[in-house]
């Protein structure tokens, strides 16, 4: 036992070398470091079209899936606008990002940002507004 615990400063020194250590540390201080991050501001203004869609979206249970760092997330986001947006059901999936709900995510099995869920139907990938009225049965004007 003596003999292992004489070997512990000398292991500790060649994996502090090879850099096992340092990414570990690294790692662990990073999780601890991160706060819980938002998304980039949405600064589209919503059209009257929009805001009905959203709407509607919201009336028949429509949730939107994303994560905080996805970049086509955040241009179906902006492709509704701000005051649409305030509407939507969104859903974090990312743990650290705001609100989070990971485990809704991982039991509807969202694998794909941003996912869509209309109609007890999921839909991966950005949509065209009018893609989206049409998939949940919107008959507004956009």
């Amino acid at each position: 036992m003596k003999f292992l615990s004489a070997l512990a400063p000398i292991a500790f020194a060649i994996a502090s070398l090879t850099g096992a250590v340092t990414l570990t540390l690294v790692s662990q201080m990073t999780e601890v470091a991160i706060a819980q991050e938002a998304a980039p501001e949405v600064t589209t203004a919503s059209s009257t079209g929009a805001i009905g869609l959203a709407a509607h979206l919201r009336k028949t249970g429509a949730k939107l899936y994303t994560a905080y760092w996805c970049p086509h997330c955040h241009s179906q986001k902006q492709r509704f606008g701000k005051q649409a947006l305030e509407t939507l059901v969104v859903v974090e999936c990312d743990r650290r990002g705001i609100n989070p709900q990971t485990q809704l995510c991982q039991d509807k099995r969202v694998r794909a940002y941003p996912t869509w869920e209309i109609n007890g139907k999921m839909y991966a990938g950005s949509r065209s507004l009018e893609t989206l009225a049409e998939l949940s049965g919107y008959r507004g004007k956009l």
